[in-house]
């Protein structure tokens, strides 16, 4: 990427980059900043979508049971585990110098894909059909930062993606098991006899 000229330069150029993804561009890479400084910008910018997520439903009605203590707690705890069993895969396959740049490209994709989804729900559009589009549209930039970015073998990609299905999966159970909802307690009661 070339040197940017502040931070909204970077914003810019990142959000060409997840554009670039999501149409598995092969030059993608150019419009991250892979250093260090981009690092820290992209956790900046992840920040600032988490912070700006967790307080716009406290506006949207039914926010009466609404924490944004418990919604900040489950964001770090499923990035905590996505990003572990990731570098644990790449440390695996001798590729833990792919952490940096896949750490830069996912924070930027989160930004923007919860900026897409924060707009999504302000609109109104919710449900099931949107939780589909994302979930599909999450899958292909997961999949083309570790082609493009990562410059991960088919395989390697697989396996990337696994561990990361597998790290957000025992987040979930822990996110459960630490904020149980009515649905989970009544899931836990249908098992006992």
């Amino acid at each position: 990427m070339p040197e940017t000229q502040g931070f909204i330069d970077e914003v810019v150029a990142a959000g060409r980059g997840v554009l670039a993804l999501i149409v598995g561009d092969r030059k993608a890479p150019e419009h991250f900043d892979l250093s260090q400084s981009g690092l820290v910008g992209s956790f900046i910018g992840l920040l600032s979508i988490t912070l700006v997520s967790a307080l716009v439903p406290l506006a949207m009605p039914g926010a009466e049971d609404y924490s944004i203590a418990k919604s900040t707690a489950i964001a770090v705890i499923l990035f905590g585990f996505q990003i572990g069993f990731a570098a644990i895969v790449l440390r695996q396959m001798k590729r833990i110098d792919g952490l940096r740049p896949y750490l830069v490209a996912d924070n930027w994709a989160s930004v923007y894909i919860s900026l897409g989804q924060l707009v999504l729900s302000l609109v109104g559009f919710q449900g099931e059909i949107a939780f589909f589009a994302l979930s599909i549209l999450v899958i292909v930039v997961e999949i083309n930062i570790a082609r493009l970015i990562v410059t991960l073998a088919p395989l390697q990609i697989a396996m990337f993606m696994i561990a990361q299905l597998v790290g957000v999966s025992i987040a979930l159970i822990i996110v459960g098991m630490l904020f149980p909802s009515p649905e989970t307690q009544a899931a836990i009661n249908s098992l006992q006899p």
